[in-house]
């Protein structure tokens, strides 16, 4: 293992078209959505402690959830919980840990990568890392992990590639697109160009600092200037002066879409966000009737293509029902179409204004 190796997880989202399983108190980067008997944040870091030390990664997680993270990983050493004080989306929190690891390790690779993302292929998703590594260990490069679509998805990001490698299956970007409609989708996928962003990054720390430099200056002119808390009592205080001074953007917008030095390697590792109930549908077994159903206690007559999550507390006989979505916890039932799942915020939305905070 390289000791200038370093990972960090991004855990601090809300996963609120996940509701109600998923709440603000508790996310589903802390869930088993998919009845694994781990939860995701906890297959995330397995993956990493694989081929990186241990001592190397880190999680960035929003204050109220330090505690969880560390009863959910507790081979993680303590100092590498990371809380920010405030949500402000990716940017700053990829500058946070950049500072960090700057100021402790000048040599400092690093991948960044999400909590909730299901990876079935562990040695494919391993190997691609080393090879992303690799590359940006001898170049000034960012790369990003793109995956060969399957179906012309309308959930996900793409990426354009070049026809042409660089090195073994490492492609420069040409154009990133957010969310297409289906009819680009499918243009998209006919082309043989586009891969499905992942939104799993790796570069060397001190070039991506300079990128912050060149593309988000204001942000990088507030965090320059608290670099000497970092790694002390102090840093703490620092990030509650630097968070409210930052802007609210992803990394996508504000460096990834922007820089010239992007590079993907096409990966096939069994991969999925896990965003919606639908994502959990596609990798959950199905019965003949084609529904996925996680819970012990759920009964089927004549219901078909459902998705089913239920406490095995309660017994759920569903009859007559396609295509539905059924999340039953302690408190809430939800019953929804499945092509309406990417309404759920919105009805989230709905509850809060109705019924105030109490269910979510």
């Amino acid at each position: 293992m390289n000791e200038h190796h370093y990972i960090v997880i991004m855990a601090g989202g809300i996963g609120s078209r996940f509701w109600p399983m998923s709440r603000q108190d508790f996310p589903k980067q802390f869930l088993d959505i998919l009845n694994t008997g781990q939860t995701l944040i906890q297959g995330t870091f397995e993956r990493f402690a694989n081929f990186v030390p241990v001592e190397n990664i880190y999680v960035v997680t929003s204050n109220e959830y330090i505690e969880i993270v560390k009863e959910q990983l507790p081979d993680l050493p303590a100092e590498n919980v990371l809380g920010e004080p405030s949500r402000k989306n990716t940017a700053p929190c990829i500058a946070y840990i950049s500072f960090k690891l700057q100021q402790k390790d000048p040599k400092a690779s690093l991948i960044v990568a999400p909590a909730d993302h299901i990876i079935q292929d562990k040695k494919g998703f391993t190997k691609v890392c080393l090879e992303a590594f690799s590359f940006v260990n001898k170049h000034n490069a960012f790369i990003t992990l793109g995956i060969k679509p399957t179906q012309p998805n309308t959930g996900y990001g793409y990426i354009q590639r070049e026809q042409h490698s660089v090195t073994d299956n490492v492609y420069k970007v040409k154009t990133f697109t957010e969310k297409p409609n289906l009819e680009l989708a499918k243009t998209f996928l006919a082309s043989g160009d586009f891969l499905w962003n992942a939104g799993i990054f790796i570069w060397q720390v001190k070039n991506i600092i300079k990128a912050f430099e060149k593309y988000l200056p204001e942000m990088y002119d507030v965090f320059i200037a608290e670099k000497e808390a970092f790694n002390t009592p102090e840093e703490k205080a620092a990030l509650e002066h630097i968070y409210p001074l930052c802007t609210n953007i992803s990394i996508d917008f504000g460096i990834m879409e922007k820089a010239e030095n992007v590079y993907v390697i096409p990966s096939s590792f069994g991969w999925s966000d896990l965003g919606t109930w639908n994502s959990a549908y596609e990798n959950l077994e199905k019965d003949d009737l084609e529904n996925a159903i996680a819970g012990k206690n759920v009964l089927v007559i004549d219901a078909a293509k459902c998705m089913v999550h239920a406490s095995d507390k309660k017994l759920l006989v569903l009859q007559g029902l396609e295509d539905f979505i059924i999340v039953d916890t302690d408190d809430v039932l939800l019953i929804c179409k499945k092509d309406k799942e990417q309404d759920i915020k919105d009805y989230v939305a709905e509850v809060k204004k109705n019924v105030g905070d109490k269910f979510l």
